[in-house]
């Protein structure tokens, strides 16, 4: 049996995962379904990214380990994949034994051959990207890739002898051109990054510890995308006592990744490769970013689409379908709700769910729901049944080469035959004639093949729909094979009519209810209120401001306002009474780092020491309060 490997990135524990990592995932998991329908025996992996100092930085906000916080984050990961009907085979986390292991031996072995030695980095380092950058390639003293900040770094680390293995990459793009799709990311990466030159890469990091140690270095950690490059391998047990599935599924047939990590994947990953003497995987395809509002979708800018309410308002197949079909793969695609509801309507309701209801009606209302027998008699018939047999291999040819939205075309293209043919031949003329009713019997029977045709073919894009077209044509076999003759449908069985499938959505209605959800709420003018009496430079020189982080809070027996708060401002811990219990939960305030006047008179509230008093802000109504919140580490000064 053939087999298929399939990886998505593994993604980085976020909680706001939006409707460009899904597309990734529903892309792979659509080729991983086609390909276990055509008999392939399939490895479909994803996972999550859980090591680096960004991941540390966020925790220790939180006041959480790091392992507790990715914890959490990586449950609603796969309540994600769960709710979009994502079929992987495994997921692997970072943080998994095995891979640490492994992980630790494929650095060892790059160590022991020479290939890593260690020195002192000096430059630039975007922590959200977790990349290295040089001087010549920051632009403005930003990430030339996300566009935010990079921070200068020097620290002791390990390198990686890339230069080393740059020629003989080079060479192996050229000589297989399928390696990085589409061409215009092979080009890009030939002649940006690969020719001009490759700098040893930075692999160690000492200025923070959440990752995997160095085995022969625990100051060291390893570079985290040394660690979430390897999970392909270490996925399949490369490195273990049991390396069967790496032997089985190895070299991957394709990365499916987006266009922003293309470097990591097409530079780092196969000199990695080649150093350990492994295969590199046979193609590594970069599609384009999911557009909102014409960039790229970033928390940053507010233009973040949630699938999840996506799903709550239109259902899991038709955002499947929209992923699918209108991003053009290897290129940007653009997001928006009208669009969205306009291609749901056209497609799904229109002609898909039209097609089926219609269909089966007819065959309830002329037939008392009996499927009837078929024959062909007619230039039409011939036309549907040639389309209907050419179509399977059209669509294989398209997912051959990665071009999902060609094949859902192609499937499309037979839907909107079907619905022709039924112009065509006008059976609700025909029922008219009891002389004609063979004929319209063989006219049924073809828009019930053509159905069954449409279901097996749309069933690894669109599972569910397949299922419930399915349902009430009464179809025995979906399988591809069932599609070599136009003769599936069983004659003398029932048809079981159903709900729409895809009911019409009003558009002017759900573009108002999204648009509610979406609304920023009125900003709120605050009364201005006399300000207090002048004060000195030396008066204000007075107080001792210092971050502080709230590492425990706790309601005050017997008062209401009151919450007592144990404060750490960096190597001492304070007691604060605060009464902000009517505006804050003592679970919403640990691990918040605050501003603290650290050095106010300590005071007794309701029997209660305060040793200090935390910075806010309120409305006048006393409504709101707003805590001044600070990134800087606990005892910090503010000047």
């Amino acid at each position: 049996m053939n087999t298929y490997y399939i990886t998505t990135p593994i993604y980085y524990p976020s909680a706001n995962l939006h409707i460009g990592n899904t597309y990734t995932t529903v892309a792979a998991d659509a080729l991983a379904r086609y390909k276990r329908k055509a008999g392939f025996d399939v490895m479909f992996l994803t996972g999550s990214d859980e090591h680096g100092q960004k991941i540390q930085r966020i925790a220790e906000e939180k006041g959480v380990k790091p392992i507790e916080y990715v914890d959490g984050i990586v449950e609603g990961i796969k309540e994600l994949w769960k709710l979009m009907n994502i079929s992987y085979d495994k997921f692997i986390r970072t943080t998994d034994d095995y891979h640490i292991k492994a992980v630790q031996d494929i650095f060892k072995k790059l160590y022991d051959k020479g290939d890593i030695y260690k020195s002192v980095y000096e430059g630039w380092y975007c922590t959200p990207d977790e990349a290295f950058w040089t001087d010549t390639q920051i632009v403005d003293g930003k990430c030339p890739d996300c566009g935010r900040p990079v921070e200068k770094a020097k620290e002791e680390a390990y390198f990686f002898k890339m230069s080393k293995y740059a020629d003989r990459l080079i060479k192996h793009i050229e000589d297989n051109p399928e390696f990085i799709q589409p061409e215009s990311r092979k080009n890009e990466m030939l002649n940006n990054f690969l020719k001009p030159g490759l700098q040893d890469l930075c692999v160690s990091r000492t200025s923070f510890d959440w990752g995997i140690p160095v085995s022969f270095d625990t100051e060291h950690v390893v570079y985290v995308w040394i660690d979430a490059l390897s999970n392909y391998i270490t996925a399949l047990g490369y490195g273990s006592e049991n390396e069967e599935n790496y032997r089985k599924y190895w070299p991957a047939d394709v990365h499916l990744i987006g266009k922003d990590i293309l470097r990591f994947h097409t530079i780092y990953w196969p000199i990695m490769l080649m150093a350990l003497d492994v295969e590199l995987p046979k193609q590594v395809f970069g599609h384009g970013w999911l557009l909102v509002d014409g960039g790229k979708m970033s928390k940053s800018k507010g233009n973040v689409v949630d699938p999840v309410v996506l799903v709550e308002h239109f259902g899991v197949d038709p955002v499947r379908y929209f992923l699918l079909r209108e991003i053009p793969f290897g290129n940007d695609g653009l997001f928006n709700n009208e669009t969205f509801i306009k291609k749901t309507n056209a497609d799904l309701a229109n002609d898909l769910g039209n097609l089926l209801s219609r269909t089966v009606a007819m065959v309830s209302k002329y037939f008392g729901g009996t499927i009837p027998s078929g024959s062909f008699s007619g230039d039409y018939d011939e036309e549907l049944k040639t389309l209907a047999l050419s179509t399977p291999k059209l669509v294989e040819e398209s997912i051959g080469n990665l071009r999902i939205p060609e094949a859902l075309g192609h499937i499309w293209t037979l839907i909107g035959r079907a619905n022709k043919y039924i112009d065509e031949t006008t059976p609700w003329i025909l029922a008219r004639d009891e002389e004609k009713k063979d004929r319209l019997g063989t006219i049924l029977y073809n828009l019930l093949e053509a159905l069954r045709f449409s279901a097996a073919l749309v069933e690894p894009f669109l599972p569910d729909t397949a299922e419930r077209i399915r349902e009430q044509i009464n179809a025995d076999d979906l399988s591809f094979g069932s599609l070599a003759s136009f003769s599936g449908t069983k004659e003398g069985s029932s048809v079981k009519p159903g709900n729409a499938i895809f009911p019409r959505i009003d558009m002017e209605k759900k573009l108002e209810e999204l648009a509610k959800l979406s609304a920023k709420p009125e900003e709120k003018k605050v009364e201005f209120r006399p300000l207090k009496e002048e004060i000195t430079i030396e008066d204000f020189a007075k107080l001792d401001l210092r971050v502080g982080r709230i590492i425990s809070a706790e309601p005050v027996k017997g008062a209401k306002k009151l919450l007592r708060l144990k404060v750490d401002i960096g190597g001492m811990e304070k007691q604060v009474i605060s009464g902000i219990a009517e505006h804050k939960k003592p679970e919403e305030l640990v691990g918040t780092n605050i501003i603290l006047v650290a050095n106010l008179k300590p005071a007794k509230l309701r029997g209660e020491l305060s040793e200090g008093m935390i910075l806010a802000a309120s409305t006048a109504d006393g409504k709101n309060l707003y805590i001044v919140t600070s990134e800087g580490e606990p005892g910090t000064e503010v000047r």
